[in-house]
């Protein structure tokens, strides 16, 4: 498959967009981003990058997403957090996938990749997540990817040449939100939750762009869905050591009971629902916390890639590294 157009990324101004559209670029490939209307486009522009701003939640703005030849998208555009309600998430993760797909499937493109969440899984059941198990997502946000995922199926069986990839945990460079900030820069954690045993699945934000941008181009991976993960499952308190250590911050010691931790979670998202933001600690993010996570990704390795940073311990110093370079040089990281 060879795709000589345009190169269409939703949800592009957010952590995981920004990494894949800084890929596509180093790739020379003729990228449009695309993201809710915004007045900061440096990013993009130091890119050289077409920007076109555009609102899920309104379908009269996606048209002009497809105008020329656009022939793949990479969709991931999505409202990513455990606070959220059902009805305020599935304006853009479900119907806002309706309304691109159906674009995507007019225009005729010769690739749609959709990027969801190994959220659509649900809770733990004592063996690796792969891409049959039983989805059961117990949150209104992994409710939310699954049934935007439900959109992509359909939109396949009429017709688009869909991919569907499923991350887990992302961490890396400009990680502000969700699990994986504990994970991407100096944080002040000071207590492990439960045991601290609990086993992890993590993937690198650079991965995940390098990894869909593989997967487009397979012609057998066209109506099939892959985890994304990385090979490692490091212990919930030695990721968190090791990030405290490769940041120069001090390592979290004591245990919190894990219903304690629920506790606190439930204060920070009072208090954070009234200012109108998201918490730091969200309560069904803590729930995943009772048991192990662990992500199979030996069905995307069997289309032949190899991980960028296969081993969570060697990407955190490395990541801690950069950083330590980053403040020295005077950057605000």
């Amino acid at each position: 498959m060879e795709f000589n157009g345009i190169t269409l990324v939703t949800g592009a101004a957010g952590f995981m967009g920004s990494h894949l559209v800084e890929f596509l670029v180093g790739k020379g490939v003729r990228v449009r981003a695309s993201a809710r209307p915004r007045n900061d486009t440096s990013f993009f522009d130091r890119l050289g990058v077409e920007y076109v701003p555009a609102d899920l939640t309104k379908p009269d703005t996606l048209p002009r997403l497809f105008e020329g030849v656009v022939d793949r998208v990479f969709h991931l555009g999505a409202i990513c957090n455990f606070s959220t309600p059902y009805e305020s998430l599935c304006p853009t993760n479900v119907e806002g996938v309706k309304s691109i797909t159906e674009l995507a499937l007019k225009k005729g493109v010769k690739r749609y990749v959709h990027v969801g969440s190994t959220s659509v899984y649900g809770y733990y059941r004592g063996t690796p997540f792969k891409e049959d198990s039983p989805r059961d997502p117990r949150d209104c946000y992994g409710r939310s990817k699954r049934d935007g995922e439900d959109v992509v199926w359909g939109r396949i069986k009429e017709g688009l040449p869909a991919i569907i990839t499923r991350p887990c945990t992302v961490y890396g460079p400009r990680c502000n939100d969700g699990a994986g900030k504990a994970f991407s820069r100096p944080s002040s954690i000071s207590a492990i939750p439960g045991s601290g045993k609990q086993l992890l699945s993590n993937v690198r934000a650079e991965d995940v762009a390098a990894a869909v941008y593989h997967l487009s181009f397979i012609e057998s991976a066209v109506g099939q869905a892959f985890n994304l993960a990385e090979d490692t499952n490091p212990t919930l308190e030695e990721a968190l050591t090791l990030a405290s250590e490769s940041f120069g911050t001090k390592p979290p010691k004591m245990h919190l009971p894990l219903w304690l931790v629920k506790t606190v979670a439930r204060v920070d998202g009072a208090i954070s629902a009234r200012k109108g933001c998201i918490p730091d600690l969200e309560l069904d993010a803590v729930k995943y916390l009772y048991d192990d996570y662990v992500v199979d990704n030996s069905k995307l390795k069997s289309t032949g890639y190899r991980m960028i940073y296969p081993d969570f311990r060697e990407s955190i110093k490395q990541m801690g590294e950069w950083y330590q370079a980053q403040v020295r040089l005077g950057k605000t990281v």
